[in-house]
């Protein structure tokens, strides 16, 4: 028997102007274990099926009129632990550990989003091959992984005691792919 969804109405936050994603992944994280996600929202949310994709989850979406949306968030099997950060968000498999020094640090922790992903995409532009920053962010920047993976960085991240999070990015080149 699976356990309920638990319902995420994220509606009235998109109408008073604000930013939902917090509340989002702040759902994500209290799901039990093989319990789904049921978001209603404004629009369809196409970025996060990638985001939530990316943690083991499955959307299914349905329009349920005036423009609203249904968006189901199963969890495809038992990989991992849900509310866990993924592997691959964790981290990306060829940063060696040995890695040099960063030439800079970035405090993003009080900024609202997207502002530390747009900050941090702008100082990335900035290294050279092979340099390294390192950025502390109030939490996992889920979305910013995928655009380090598109822009051919690569990056190792980690939970700090203090509840911020901390990514050192090494510049795999100016915004392109590594080949």
């Amino acid at each position: 028997m699976s356990a309920p969804h638990y319902d995420l109405d994220v509606r009235p936050i998109l109408r008073e102007g604000g930013e939902p994603f917090s509340a989002i992944m702040e759902a994500v994280a209290a799901l039990g274990p093989g319990q789904s996600l049921r978001l209603l929202v404004s629009f369809k949310p196409i970025p996060l099926f990638q985001v939530l994709g990316a943690r083991g989850f499955e959307p299914s979406a349905k329009e349920i009129g005036n423009g609203d949306w249904e968006v189901v968030f199963t969890p495809v099997g038992a990989a991992q632990q849900v509310g866990e950060p993924s592997e691959r968000s964790a981290s990306t498999d060829d940063m060696p550990r040995d890695r040099p020094e960063p030439i800079m640090e970035l405090d993003n922790r009080d900024l609202e989003p997207p502002e530390p992903m747009v900050r941090t995409l702008q100082a990335v532009k900035t290294l050279a091959l092979g340099q390294t920053m390192a950025v502390l962010l109030p939490r996992e920047p889920v979305f910013l992984f995928d655009e380090l993976q598109v822009r051919g960085h690569r990056w190792r991240g980690t939970f700090e005691p203090q509840g911020h999070y901390r990514i050192v990015i090494r510049s795999g080149g100016s915004g392109g792919r590594v080949s």
